[in-house]
Parts: C-alpha cells; structure tokens; sequence
C-alpha cells in the first residue's frame, strides 16, 4: 500500500458513510496477572450510539495513522508457517458465519499471549467491514458515483491498553457537600492505540492477501513478537533503520569525512530520482543506483566492486535495495541538524551547500552563506572582517 490507498481507506472511518459498512465489532478483554481472556462480546456495529461510533472510527483512524516505515509497515507473511496467521485472517474474511469469525479471531488472540506479557489489562478490538470505493467515471455519463463501486472487505485490529481510573474530589450540589468520588471500572485508552493491523492491504483498489499493514504503537517502535508470532510476517526495516544503513555504506565508500556540497549533492540527486518516480511506486536503491548517485554528487574513485562490499559489510546483502524517500531527509523542511559545543543550526537539504566548514587562524570555523543580515534578539548583525587586516583610522 502506499500512502494515497491508506489516506483513501482511513478517511472513510467517519459516522454514517455509506461507503463504509461494518457488519461486527468484537471486543476481548485480557488480563495481565494471566494473560488470560476474561471477557470477550460481539455485536453488529449499528447497535451502538453514535457517541461510541465516534470513539471507535477515531480509535481506527489513528491505527492507520503515521507514516508508511515510521509507523505504518505493510508486512509479507511468511511461507509454510504452521497455524499461519495470514490463513486464519483469510478464513475470517470469507466467512458469513458469526461464530466462525469470532472463533478466528480468538486464535490470533491467543498467539498474542503467547510468551507475552502485558504491563497493563489490555483490550483487543476486531471490526470486519466492508468499504466502497467509486470507480471512476466520464465526464458523459449520467451514473451517480454511487452506482458503480470496488468492494473492499477487510478486517481491522486494534490493541488498546487500559488505564487506573482517576480518584477525585466532587462537590455535590444538591447536598451541598463534598465528596470523594471512587471508581473501580478501568479506563480503556481508545485514544492511544498501541498496536493494530489492517487485513489484506489494498493496491489500487486490488486487494493483496499476501500482506497486511501493521500498526506500531509509537513511531519507529515496533514490536517485533507481534510481528512474527502473531502475524507471522517477515521482519522489515524502518525508514530510520534504511537512513543509517545508507550512511555506513557511503561512509564505507567515500571514507569518515564529507564536504557539504559533495552531501548536498548526493540528497538532489536523491530527490531528483523521487520527483522523476512521483506517480509510481516508491522508487528503490539497489547497490548499481548508489554507485550512480555517488558518482553524479562528485565523489571520486567510485566503482561498482567497492559499492557491493559495502553492501556486503554493513547489511550482508549485496542485493539489498533501500526505499529513495527513507534515505534522504525531507526535503521542504529544515530536517538536517548540525550540532556543535557553541549552537545546533538546522537546515534543510537544498540549503546544506550554503554551510562550510573553515579553517582560520587555527581555528574551526562553521561558515553559513546568507543572503542578508541576519537578526538577533531583534538587532541586525553588523558583518564583521575576519581575512583581511583592518587599517586603524587616522586623526
């Protein structure tokens, strides 16, 4: 899935749309001392009131909220896994009976707790629905956009922790007295998912049962026994994880030090391979691409055996290929932080080249091309002369 085919499917999570249908909602409650399911309930979506809907379709949203590798992974099941969880997701999408659903999705709760222990009571809730998608129509014809939709079935979880209730003092109004207001029943954090899957991941309006999108809790934080024991997917890298596997390979090829041009260079002609591939799939690196990159940014002494063993060293895969957008920093913000004992400045990739590094009077300089005088605290530095001498004034 890539980021337009999860904003299309979370935008229809909002009360009465008609192109979004939930048949079942199914809660589980799982206790922490045990791991143990306590109490598990379904029933159909519209019996709720619009109040519960709302909390629920903001709790879904926000399982597929986040950016694809930050917080969003679209995962590939593994092969030959016994009790694979991708069958069991399958058996639960296609069927119509009720009780098969939830029996389905008691099993993948049950790999949850497996050699898995919860700090917190936790609720896990299960949706299967069914999202309508208009196709696309000319301009002549007299179809509503209703009239002919892609059908979409999938299956959503999300895994909510509980919270301690609040313990507070109240003034009653009518017995003009204060008290002190106990509650026993825990708060169920719908507000802050921390982790959820949606079942199968749709391209371009195909669905793709070979994979499902996996939610992390936090960005970059996943959790990687759900990932393997319970989806019974292939571990994955995130955009984090690809941005520091690209720089050790650099580094391995262009040596420790680096000029600012010579990396600014290297982040355009990144860029440039992104703006060229923006109506596609997400352009990918592989080992040949590198090579090119560095050697149009005007590093010297490139070639392709050098390239591959430094694929080899850091990532022990010469065929590794790195997603374009995960390895250069975003481009229409200052995202690049330049940290020193003096100040931490911020610029974004196309200003690098303005920053230099000098040596002066044996001293390390960080020089900054500027287009007009800066301000601080209010006031306009005053240029001051640092390479040429300055002749005293005469009387």
């Amino acid at each position: 899935m890539n980021k337009k085919d999860i904003a299309n499917i979370r935008k229809q999570f909002k009360v009465n749309n008609d192109l979004l249908k939930i048949q079942e909602i199914y809660y589980v409650y799982v206790m922490k001392e045990s791991s143990d399911i306590y109490h598990h309930q379904s029933f159909p979506f519209d019996l709720l009131e619009d109040e519960q809907k709302e909390l629920f379709m903001d709790n879904f949203k926000k399982v597929l909220g986040g950016q694809l590798d930050e917080k969003l992974f679209e995962l590939k099941f593994q092969r030959d896994v016994e009790d694979s969880s991708q069958l069991i997701l399958h058996q639960g999408l296609l069927t119509d009976d009720k009780e098969e659903w939830k029996a389905q999705m008691l099993r993948l709760v049950e790999k949850m707790l497996q050699d898995k222990q919860y700090e917190m009571d936790i609720v896990v809730t299960f949706i299967r629905g069914e999202y309508m998608k208009p196709m696309k129509r000319s301009d002549e014809s007299e179809e509503s956009d209703r009239d002919t939709v892609y059908s979409n079935p999938f299956i959503l979880c999300s895994m909510s922790k509980t919270l301690d209730p609040k313990k507070e003092l109240l003034f009653d109004y009518v017995e003009k007295e204060f008290k002190y207001n106990i509650v026993v029943d825990p708060i169920i954090n719908l507000k802050a998912p921390i982790s959820g899957f949606l079942f199968p991941c749709f391209t371009e309006n195909a669905a793709d049962v070979n994979h499902v999108l996996y939610s992390a809790g936090k960005k970059y934080e996943l959790d990687y026994h759900f990932i393997d024991q319970v989806l019974n997917a292939e571990e994955t890298m995130t955009a984090a994880d690809d941005k520091v596997v690209f720089e050790e390979i650099v580094k391995k090829v262009t040596g420790e030090q680096i000029n600012t041009s010579t990396l600014s260079n290297v982040y355009d002609e990144i860029h440039r391979v992104i703006e060229e591939n923006e109506e596609e799939e997400v352009p990918r690196l592989d080992y040949k691409d590198v090579e090119k990159v560095l050697r149009s940014s005007g590093v010297k002494d490139v070639d392709t055996e050098k390239v591959e063993e430094a694929f080899k060293t850091v990532i022990d895969d010469e065929k590794y290929e790195f997603k374009a957008n995960n390895v250069v920093p975003k481009f229409t913000s200052k995202s690049i932080k330049i940290k020193t004992k003096v100040a931490d400045i911020s610029v974004s990739p196309q200003e690098l080249r303005h920053v230099k590094q000098v040596f002066f009077g044996g001293k390390l300089y960080m020089m900054i091309e500027v287009e007009e005088n800066p301000l601080i605290e209010g006031f306009e530095m005053i240029p001051e002369v640092l390479f040429n001498k300055v002749e005293e004034p005469k009387d």
